[in-house]
């Protein structure tokens, strides 16, 4: 039996080892390199809590980030699927990527606004994160993989192939496993540390728990974003990490292993914050950016003297791609009403059509559809 600060490994009837996680808090020096990076996570993500309490209709801007976020956490368990195929299947024209992907992304964003909503009458907890992972799995690849339970059996993570004793991972065997969690579930009303640092900690630890037959790395994300609405930290759900975790994947990997191998939470730490402080600043400048193209279409389309009804242009922010019946039916309005908008965003060159569907033509947004496309930025946090 080998033990660190992170944890202890235990060696199992196979003849494997598998390792559990220390309770929570860790001990964590606070060196003033680290403490730099938590003061610039801190000043970022105000800023883009700021950004989005000003937000004239965030409701509906904030359904696109969350898409985004969707399609990379996804992409890093293998699906193919990009952003511009699920706004298109989401107006209803047709894709041609595996409509087993694009079910995975939905289920993802399901999954994601189910616990927002949920958050009004349940707190973060054990309970509720069974109840997403029963939406995140339900119909899809590894649907067989017990949704919404907790796993009864052992798990590892390796190549193909791979058995628990020559696996790169073996989180803790069931009985442990149901320990950890329950020290987990504690540590969440703890707050002995930075609301940032503490969901660091807790992603983490949820990673090396691994409390599910499968959808453990998509459940910890969407773990991240509800921490920090239910704290209050951001008022609306505009902050991810998987762009982070997704452009940077092999350090994402070697920083977790790094705790778990050699007790390396400042590591860990670090690298966390300063994706939090690059992501904050990057989904600032696209709501930012996406904000004033809104505002410009307003203006532009007020003074073209037309009657266009009124809330068009907010269905650009939530969703770049419509189709005219599509639009009549979300304004309430007929369809020549509809159309006759249509036409005059072509006409400002602000919607551009795409392609023809069964059900009509496609538009899109193509300025909004370029801000949302973007690689994540990587610049200094």
């Amino acid at each position: 039996m080998k033990n660190h600060p992170a944890g202890r490994r235990v060696k199992c009837p196979g003849g494997y080892e598998a390792f559990i996680p220390g309770p929570l808090p860790p001990a964590l020096t606070w060196a003033p390199d680290l403490v730099r990076i938590l003061s610039a996570a801190d000043r970022a993500v105000g800023q883009l809590a700021g950004e989005g309490r000003h937000l004239p209709n965030p409701h509906l801007l904030i359904r696109p980030f969350v898409k985004r976020e969707a399609v990379l956490s996804s992409r890093i368990e293998g699906t193919q699927s990009t952003l511009g195929e699920l706004l298109r299947a989401d107006a209803g024209a047709a894709v041609e990527r595996s409509p087993r992907d694009l079910r995975e992304v939905a289920n993802y964003v399901a999954a994601l606004e189910y616990g927002l909503e949920r958050l009004d009458t349940l707190p973060l907890s054990l309970r509720l994160i069974r109840e997403i992972h029963a939406r995140l799995l339900a119909g899809v690849r590894g649907d067989q993989a017990t949704p919404g339970e907790f796993r009864r059996s052992q798990n590892w993570i390796g190549p193909p192939g791979c058995t628990p004793s020559d696996a790169s991972y073996v989180p803790p065997p069931p009985r442990e496993m149901m320990a950890s969690l329950a020290d987990w579930e504690t540590f969440l009303q703890d707050t002995s540390l930075p609301p940032l640092a503490h969901i660091a900690a807790l992603h983490y630890q949820f990673e090396a728990i691994h409390p599910f037959l499968d959808g453990n790395g998509r459940v910890g994300r969407l773990l991240i974003t509800m921490f920090l609405v239910e704290r209050s930290i951001l008022p609306t759900p505009l902050l991810y990490l998987s762009a982070f975790f997704e452009a940077t994947r092999q350090d994402y990997y070697d920083r977790l292993r790094g705790v778990t191998e050699r007790g390396e939470w400042e590591g860990w730490l670090g690298y966390f914050l300063s994706g939090v402080a690059r992501q904050a600043e990057d989904a600032l400048s696209r709501a930012q950016r996406i904000n004033n193209l809104l505002g410009e279409w307003r203006q532009a389309v007020s003074g073209s003297g037309s009657k266009v009804p009124a809330g068009v242009i907010d269905l650009l922010s939530e969703n770049p791609y419509w189709m005219v019946n599509r639009v009549a039916g979300r304004l309430g309005v007929a369809y020549t009403t509809a159309q006759r908008a249509v036409e005059k965003l072509l006409s400002l060159s602000i919607l551009t059509q795409t392609s023809e569907a069964k059900r009509g033509r496609v538009y899109c947004a193509q300025p909004i559809l370029d801000i949302l496309e973007e690689p994540a930025s990587l610049g200094p946090g």
